[in-house]
């Protein structure tokens, strides 16, 4: 006999988004229902995000100890411990788990239930023997890797990010297939964890960030030890576990014990029916509208990866906020993508917020002006030996709308730009802001300053104001 449970929203999918659209949602008093047939906490907390970032921490802590001369510390080579690197990378998931844990959600009045769920009708999903019929509907099922069909891949064993953090033992040379952000952050951790990495990448790699941050995040991850090999298709794949070898199609050939897939993404729609619930689909995922509901079945809405889009978890968080106040409180409530920043933790970092210059080039013509700064002009990156890195502003009459950063701590750097663009600050904003001395955020300040120097200080009329108020 199927249990059926009557609810206000019924919430698919336990990653970012649908967490913090059920805690909000069960703590404003609505009937909630999520159900989640995986891991609690999804892609980011169990094979993304945290665990990326603690195997990063790893390598940072290896790299520091052959890196110390310029600071009067003789460099070691580090003694590695791959599986204990494994093991901060599990206590780290761990360290988080309880927090996106069924227990705590049910605390907080949340119905879960751990199965997959799947469209039976406009109007109910099934899961497991359980029916639920609700008011609302929120697909938050977010994307897993895409694993593209190369000639003789099915015959060799790889990993992907759902696999390589339970790996324990260090590949000896792990060959990287696509060289986006979550190939580069986990080719340069390895690097420095002690494996020789090899980079495969069909186009270019970082393909989606400015070219100009591009090339010096590149430029440091080869000067440490990986081969980074651009427009090298691949074509054809043979070996075994331990010999693996990847044939491009310029003819190369590369060779490693590993081999990692890291070569995109793709949503989470297989397995929904969302024929059944009469939601409209493609590739990209669900097909919503500015406030992130179906277009063809008002009842649903999709966050996150699968409402397509940016790809990220603070993404699906922001889509989480949306949805509250669209279905919840009946406010009228659209996602924008402007604001919305992201970063990559090779290191140097990169980040971005708003257009690149090409893409502000384009949208705005001779009104677009670029204020720049170098991090070796900032006193704390001097200290620290971090000059690498530049800051970027796109500015159009006298507002930023984008912002790119490559150097040290670029992703922490970045937020100041992000609520700049999302709240219609002016440049001014930023220059009149006093940051303590020295911290890297003076970056920041300076990059805003620049864009007043040629006004102030290559104006003829200023000179000239100057002039005339000095004679009283």
């Amino acid at each position: 006999m199927s249990e059926r449970i009557e609810a206000d929203l019924c919430i698919i999918g336990a990653g970012s988004g649908g967490l913090s659209v059920a805690a909000g949602a069960a703590q404003m008093g609505a009937r909630v229902v999520l159900l989640e047939g995986g891991k609690m906490g999804g892609d980011c907390l169990n094979y993304g995000c945290v665990p990326s970032k603690a195997l990063i921490a790893s390598g940072k802590h290896a790299h520091a100890m052959t890196t110390g001369a310029p600071f009067g510390v003789t460099p070691v080579a580090p003694q590695v411990d791959y599986a204990a690197a494994k093991d901060h990378v599990a206590a780290v998931i761990a360290g988080i788990a309880p927090h996106d844990s069924v227990e705590r959600f049910e605390g907080l009045g949340v119905r879960v239930i751990q199965e997959y769920g799947r469209f039976i009708s406009k109007t109910e999903v099934q899961a497991g023997d359980a029916v639920i019929a609700a008011r609302r509907f929120v697909v938050a099922t977010g994307s897993s890797p895409f694993v593209p069909p190369i000639p003789g891949l099915d015959a060799v064993p790889y990993e992907t990010n759902e696999t390589i953090f339970d790996l324990r033992e260090r590949p000896e040379h792990l060959i990287v297939i696509g060289g986006g952000p979550i190939g580069m952050e986990l080719a340069q951790a390895h690097a420095r964890l002690g494996s020789r990495v090899t980079v495969l990448e069909g186009l270019k790699a970082f393909g989606k960030d400015d070219p100009e941050l591009a090339a010096i995040a590149l430029e440091r991850i080869r000067a440490e030890g990986a081969e980074v090999a651009e427009g090298a298709m691949a074509s054809q794949i043979s070996g075994k576990a331990g010999a693996i070898t990847v044939e491009t199609k310029d003819g190369a050939t590369y060779s490693g014990s590993h081999l990692l897939m890291a070569v995109g993404r793709k949503v989470n729609t297989d397995g929904l029916d969302l024929d059944a619930g009469g939601v409209a689909y493609d590739r990209d995922g669900v097909k919503v509208d500015a406030g992130l509901r179906s277009v063809s079945n008002r009842k649903v809405y999709a966050i996150g990866d699968v409402a397509g889009g940016l790809q990220f978890t603070h993404v699906a968080g922001y889509h989480a906020g949306i949805v509250i106040r669209s279905a919840l409180l009946g406010l009228p409530a659209k996602a924008r993508t402007d604001h919305l920043p992201w970063a990559t933790y090779t290191d140097p970092e990169m980040a971005q917020v708003g257009l690149t210059e090409a893409e502000a080039r384009e949208a705005h013509g001779n009104a677009l002006t670029v204020a720049r700064t170098e991090y070796a002009e900032n006193d704390r990156a001097r200290a620290e030996g971090r000059t690498t890195g530049l800051v970027k502003v796109m500015v159009v009459k006298g507002k930023p709308v984008g912002a790119s950063i490559v150097g040290a701590q670029a992703g922490e750097l970045i937020q100041v730009w992000a609520l700049a663009i999302a709240n219609g600050l002016k440049m001014s904003a930023i220059a009149n802001m006093v940051a303590p001395y020295p911290t890297l955020g003076e970056v920041n300040k300076r990059a805003a300053s620049s864009y007043f120097t040629p006004k102030l200080f290559d104006n003829p009329w200023v000179a000239r104001i100057v002039r005339l108020v000095q004679k009283f």
